[in-house]
């Protein structure tokens, strides 16, 4: 009971998201029509790589040398095993997903609290309950949330491992669990290898401001930070080095996770001539998270399935801008631009989507930025924040009859 009363907070805010992603979800296919991770898994119980099971559809499965696989990175399908192994590929994998994107909210918190403990956030408490809940139901996260299937899925569980490795990088305190966690986000959504920059920056800065640090002469001769840095790594190594000997068993290289070998897929042509990264699709990809407006059809609004404009989906960027420099904003900043710049240059905008799904592979580097900038939580806040929250709440209404 002790525990209840002092956690009650983050476990009204889990309890509550839970509802309303619920109600959110209700009416939708379990499992889903994506049920890409649980044909992975049962996969791997069964002892091999290759799907076990003829895939359900032609819907983003790979094949090479006659043999049909997952090519999405395999994060979420680690944590299905064991639920896998009970109900098979029968399971309610929209459900899964609830659970970890309600799970998120109080996760967020805890991270904004743990900034605000240190001296780092001079957000109150209810301001940090407020910013978990406007990240849950004021960006697309909402409308990622509710329908399960591979590609939510994986970015649900990608801001899961993310805020469990904020909690451990920040000011390096536990350079293993952020190992374990950063791991874990990089085997579920890859860009977020790159945010290995946060953890690098933390381990520089000692506790102090990056620069100041840097204008000392701080480097990594210093043996705490080898420490931290080997601590680290050994976190990390397991699920990478699994991640990139299966590659190296399906596809012949260690990072080839098997994008390129999508079956009969419709943007196998643009891979062939540009490859999988290429400034070729900077301006689409541009053009679907920052200009890309709704669209009018048959006399109602609706969205463009290539995304819609940050600016309209989550208005509250309009204020990253910070009154005041903290110390975690380089470090912030480096690590939500390292995340974005995989996005960008991609072969695919994230299609079919309400909002560009693949801003949140850096969104809580983004809210964390709003967090320590200084920018009170006034009037112009509030107007940007619920208006965020109407346009979500539209998008998960529609998404929800939507189909991938």
């Amino acid at each position: 009971m002790a525990f209840l009363r002092a956690h009650r907070l983050e476990l009204g805010l889990f309890a509550g998201s839970l509802l309303v992603l619920g109600l959110f979800s209700l009416g939708h296919h379990r499992p889903s029509h994506a049920p890409h991770f649980m044909y992975q898994a049962d996969a791997w119980l069964h002892g091999q790589l290759q799907l076990r099971l003829a895939p359900p559809d032609l819907n983003d499965w790979a094949r090479e040398r006659g043999r049909w696989y997952v090519s999405f990175p395999p994060g979420p399908a680690l944590l299905m095993l064991p639920l896998v192994a009970l109900w098979g590929v029968a399971l309610d994998d929209v459900t899964f997903t609830l659970l970890f994107a309600a799970l998120n909210v109080p996760l967020f918190f805890l991270v904004l609290e743990r900034l605000r403990r240190a001296g780092d956030s001079a957000r109150t408490r209810r301001e940090d309950a407020a910013l978990a809940l406007l990240f849950a139901f004021g960006t697309v996260a909402f409308s990622c949330s509710i329908r399960g299937e591979v590609w939510f899925t994986a970015e649900v569980l990608g801001v899961t491992a993310t805020y469990l490795y904020l909690l451990a990088a920040h000011r390096a305190a536990h350079p293993l669990l952020a190992g374990i966690a950063w791991s874990f986000g990089a085997i579920t959504r890859t860009p977020l290898v790159f945010t290995v920059a946060f953890f690098a920056a933390e381990v520089l800065a000692g506790g102090g401001p990056l620069g100041q640090a840097l204008r000392r002469g701080a480097t990594w001769r210093d043996p705490a930070r080898w420490r931290k840095a080997a601590l680290f790594a050994a976190g990390a190594a397991p699920l990478l080095l699994f991640a990139a000997w299966a590659n190296w068993e399906r596809f012949g290289s260690p990072l080839d996770f098997g994008h390129a070998h999508l079956w009969n897929n419709r943007v196998n042509a643009d891979i062939r001539r540009w490859g999988l990264f290429s400034l070729h699709y900077l301006p689409k990809q541009l053009h679907a998270a920052f200009t890309r407006l709704p669209r009018l059809e048959g006399g109602r609004l609706g969205y463009h399935p290539d995304g819609m404009s940050l600016l309209l989906t989550t208005p509250l960027f309009l204020l990253l801008w910070p009154r005041a420099r903290a110390r975690l904003t380089p470090a912030l900043a480096f690590a939500a631009a390292a995340a974005a710049l995989p996005g960008l240059l991609y072969q695919n905008t994230g299609y079919v989507q309400f909002g560009y799904r693949f801003s949140l592979d850096y969104t809580p580097y983004l809210f964390l930025l709003l967090a320590v900038g200084g920018r009170p939580m006034g009037r112009a806040f509030w107007a940007l924040g619920l208006f965020g929250v109407a346009v979500n709440t539209w998008g998960a209404l529609a998404f929800a009859g939507g189909v991938s």
